[in-house]
């Protein structure tokens, strides 16, 4: 049986299901004439008229008071509503629409003064696939022909739109047309917006779209599930072209059922049709990308507060949401082609040679949890794009986050899914641009623990059969005055002994110290290692006194193993939940992601030399005579001594040209970000890799993201911290030296301010989220006396006695803050 048979027999099957043969004495149980028969609405009968087609169940012959009603089964004009059987002559013959076509009819109802022709036509055509493919088509003979009377304004920014932003798209068609080429649809989508225009301002006929879509989205459903119709026909997706340009499909009529089918279905788009799509919404204006962006951000929504939900109901089970995520996602990627993209500049990973024996997670059955290599999105490996290409996207990344979904995901099942389900369950982490940094670190957080519970199983099983001690957590024993040498030897040993020690749980002591490492220890371990590390004196980096920002040294005598002990405290940072205190520019995260440096990266890198080399891009003179450059490049050394490299080969005796200066300033960034510091980057990349190349953090995160699982945010709102923290011993918010306590911290200057913080929690940065996410403890520290406040870093407690006045109280406090440092300080 042939795909049109089938799709044939199944209409059938769903027009016995939903209207019966009109029969009144009919015994079939799967007709709606039967008197046994329980009524089912358009959903459950598709679904019912697909099984009754795979068992090839009973069907029954039309009665013939059915067939004197009109309902001639093989005509397909009659077949789709209630409103198709009262057609009239005038009419019924409109099997698919052209602008033209709809100009008349409304034309014609608009002398007179009734548009129920109109109304049955749209109804019709909007709700059979096969008449909507045909309609709007470029390649129709009449199509060019407008009926509206536009004003020369109007025709020409319609010029303007179709011959810049949809290129081709508006164009006529050209013959053979290659499918694969988005810019090739054969809808002309300047006269849709035209017809929409005009025909969205009549209120019978804004009805007859909303149920045009509730009819037809099921049989779309069947389509494309079963029939896989894009692969036979690949206009099919016009329907979803033509739908998407209604301006009105945000609004409450299309929100309650109209719209969720129509994404539920758009959702069953097989890949290559998703990626055509993107690409064709991509050259689109940004008022229409927006539009369609907040079309399915209002439908998530209003879905999401219109429910509860809680562990038992998960909103990874609503349908409605899980497809408009999936349609959102077309967009997303629309905006990242339509923006400034950098596909190119790539670093070449480095390859793990594969084992042929089975590791210990395989062998427990684990090896879901666990996969090697990133995880890819089908989407995004159709279009050749990822997150991490896009420099500059056509929507803020901001405006894709969704808050009211953020709020009602549990990230610890959503986790589950997607790591271990994900071919049964969905997961908002495959569609990591709705999610805020907030809720991705949470999924983040998950693995990590996950991951450390799992290494700490498998050295018990080893100790078990080795008969060893255990040892469960990657422990660092440093001195204080040694703590670079202490470190690095440690870690060294341990990523190459066994670099899976590196999964474990941190836990740091300090020689000849009190104290047990619950993430205070850590803290102030990554701190003091960085401290020196990043001490000019060593001159493993530079450092800019206008950025304030670090850079690798180029001259640096240090070996690569320093500079690896700094990916691995980094990676180690994120891995042990840790903030550190570091000062990297946005092109360090950028290449740990995988992108190498560009000349655009210098700008916040090496401002003073991007500005001179935008100067000699943007010199209007004769840059050959005037500048006397050429592809020879000096600079200098850690001692000062000047350095000269070529670009080019022999790029001495190669002048800087207008006609060469954009190579010259390719090039010149390629030195600076890349090839000048190789040595030392691929060190620091190799060392942060240690602990995360099994991550999701290059799947989940941006650049600018890993930054802020890093470093924290700047930002200190401590009105936030206030309103979150916590008290024990006896104080609460209202005590008088509590009040105290917060008008003198409000009193504080910026630096005073981190001072405490740094005091308190032992870091001076807000973690991911601000500082309302820090859960801070005051706890009464006895009656008032001339100790000092003390603080437990890893508890982020701070104990302060019930000073006996507000002068005392911030005496004692910045004396404390200022002079305080080493762990376990009384």
């Amino acid at each position: 049986m042939n795909r049109a048979a089938a799709k044939h027999l199944i209409e059938r099957y769903f027009r016995q299901l939903t209207e019966g043969c009109g029969n009144g004495a009919c015994t079939n149980e799967f007709c709606a004439s039967c008197h046994n028969f329980q009524p089912l609405d358009n959903n459950s009968a598709a679904a019912k008229a697909l099984e009754l087609f795979k068992i090839n169940a009973k069907l029954c012959n039309p009665h013939p008071s059915k067939k004197e009603s009109g309902a001639n089964e093989d005509d397909d004009s009659c077949r789709m509503s209630d409103t198709d059987l009262c057609a009239s002559k005038g009419d019924s013959d409109v099997h698919y629409l052209t602008e033209n076509r709809v100009c008349m009819l409304l034309s014609s109802c608009k002398e007179e003064g009734d548009y129920s022709a109109l109304v049955r036509v749209i109804g019709r055509v909007f709700s059979n696939a096969e008449s909507l493919v045909k309609s709007f088509r470029k390649d129709e003979p009449n199509a060019a022909e407008n009926s509206f009377k536009l004003t020369d304004e109007d025709e020409e920014s319609q010029s303007e739109q179709s011959s810049e932003k949809l290129g081709a798209a508006a164009l006529p068609e050209a013959s053979p047309r290659d499918t694969d080429d988005p810019l090739e649809v054969s809808v002309d989508i300047e006269a849709v917006r035209r017809v929409y225009d005009k025909l969205l301002n009549i209120e019978q006929v804004e009805a007859a779209l909303v149920n045009a879509i509730i009819y037809l989205t099921p049989n779309m459903e069947l389509d494309l599930e079963y029939l896989d119709v894009y692969e036979t026909n690949p206009d099919y997706l016009n329907i979803f072209i033509i739908v998407m340009e209604n301006s009105n499909l945000h609004s409450p009529e299309y929100l309650e059922v109209a719209l969720p089918q129509f994404c539920k279905a758009m959702s069953k788009l097989p890949v290559r049709a998703l990626a055509r799509l993107s690409k064709l919404w991509s050259m689109y204006e940004l008022p229409h990308i927006r539009r369609m962006m907040e079309t399915f951000q209002q439908l998530i929504t209003f879905t999401v507060v219109s429910n509860e939900y809680d562990g038992d109901n998960l909103v990874n089970d609503d349908e409605t949401v899980v497809a408009a995520t999936q349609c959102l996602k077309v967009v997303f990627y629309a905006s990242l082609q339509g923006g400034d993209v950098d596909v190119e500049h790539n670093e070449e990973d480095e390859e793990e040679s594969e084992s042929d024996e089975l590791t210990l997670h395989e062998l427990l059955g684990e090896e879901r949890l666990y996969k090697k290599g990133p995880r890819v999105d089908p989407l995004e490996k159709e279009l050749c794009v990822r997150s991490l290409d896009s420099i500059t996207p056509r929507i803020p990344y901001e405006d894709f986050v969704n808050e009211s979904l953020n709020e009602v995901v549990e990230m610890d099942k959503d986790f589950t899914f997607f790591k271990v389900n994900a071919e049964t369950k969905f997961s908002f982490q495959t569609c990591p641009f709705i999610l805020s940094v907030i809720t991705k670190s949470q999924g983040l957080y998950y693995d990590n623990r996950i991951r450390m519970y799992s290494e700490r199983r498998l050295t018990a099983l080893y100790s078990m059969v080795q008969g060893q001690q255990p040892n469960p957590y990657l422990k660092l024993k440093v001195r204080r005055d040694h703590i670079i040498d202490d470190a690095l030897v440690r870690l060294e040993m341990i990523s190459m002994e066994n670099p899976s020690d590196l999964k474990k749980q941190l836990f740091v002591e300090f020689e000849g110290e009190q104290g047990v490492d619950e993430g205070g220890v850590s803290k102030e371990f990554f701190q003091l290692v960085l401290e020196e590390i990043f001490n000019p004196d060593i001159g493993m980096f530079t450092y800019d006194d206008n950025t304030k920002l670090f850079w690798f040294n180029s001259s640096s005598l240090e070996n690569e193993a320093q500079y690896t002990l700094v990916g691995l405290v980094l990676g180690l940072a994120i891995y042990n939940n840790c903030i550190l205190d570091v000062h990297f520019p946005m092109v360090v995260y950028r290449k740990l992601m995988g992108k190498k440096g560009t000349a655009s990266d210098l700008s916040d890198s090496h401002p003073s030399l991007y500005q001179s080399l935008k100067n000699l891009l943007e010199y209007s003179g004769d840059v050959k005579e005037d500048m006397m450059l050429t592809f020879q490049i000096s600079h200098t050394d850690l001692f000062g001594n000047p350095v000269l490299y070529d670009l080019k080969e022999e790029g001495e005796q190669i002048p800087v040209t207008t006609e060469n200066r954009q190579e010259f300033v390719d090039l010149y960034a390629e030195y600076i970000l890349n090839k000048s510091v190789e040595r030392q980057f691929r060190a620091f990349k190799k060392g942060f890799l240690m602990v995360t190349n099994e991550s999701p953090l290059k799947y989940l995160f941006r650049p600018e993201e890993v930054e802020l699982l890093i470093c924290g945010s700047r930002k200190l709102d401590f009105e936030a911290l206030e309103k979150t923290t916590e008290y024990d011993g006896g104080y609460s918010k209202e005590s008088q030296i509590i009040k105290d306590f917060w008008e003198t911290i409000h009193s504080f200057g910026e630096e005073q301010k981190r001072l405490f913080l740094q005091f308190t929690t032992g870091t001076d940065r807000a973690p991911v989220g601000g500082l309302g996410k820090l859960k801070m403890i005051i706890a009464k520290n006895g009656s008032d006396t001339d100790r000092l406040p003390t603080s437990h870093t890893c508890f982020n407690a701070l104990l302060l006695p019930e000073y006996s006045s507000k002068e005392k109280l911030k005496e004692r406090l910045l004396k404390a803050i200022t002079y305080a440092k080493g762990f376990g300080m009384l």
